[in-house]
Order: structure tokens, then C-alpha cells, then sequence
């Protein structure tokens, strides 16, 4: 499921246990380089490039994981 890998990269990049999938990148401190990096992954990881201006829009997991699965990635 993309929302899980998305949710292990974030956990990853912002160096937490956990994060609930409705919770907020910049509330959790998130800025723009976490968020670079956190891009990067998205292209090593999940093979999808996601640009920023849409990582803004959707800063939560079950959003961004939407946006990703509406590009038509999956899960491997």
C-alpha cells in the first residue's frame, strides 16, 4: 500500500516512531528540506516524482498517498 511506504519515508525523513496519516508535515515540524528529501525518496523509492508545489498542497500522508496513487503508482 503507497500510504505505508509514504508513512515509512516520512517517519524516515522527519526522524519519528510514527505518524498518524492525517497529520500535518509542517505541524510536525516538517520545513522545505526535509521536504526535499522526502521528494528524493518518493523518486528512489517509489519511482514517481512528485513536485513540490503538490507536496505543499497535500501535507499529510492519506493525502499525498492519494495524489501518488491518482498517478497511477502502486505498491511493489
Amino acid at each position: 500500500m503507497i500510504a505505508e511506504r509514504v508513512r515509512t519515508i516520512w517517519c524516515r525523513e522527519l526522524q519519528r516512531e510514527d505518524i498518524a496519516h492525517d497529520e500535518d508535515f509542517f505541524a510536525l515540524g516538517g520545513q522545505s528540506v526535509i521536504m526535499s528529501r522526502i521528494q528524493g525518496a518518493f523518486i528512489e523509492e517509489l519511482g514517481i516524482e512528485v513536485p513540490m508545489d503538490e507536496m505543499f498542497r497535500n501535507p499529510t500522508v492519506a493525502s499525498i498517498s492519494e495524489y501518488i496513487e491518482s498517478l497511477g503508482a502502486t505498491a511493489e
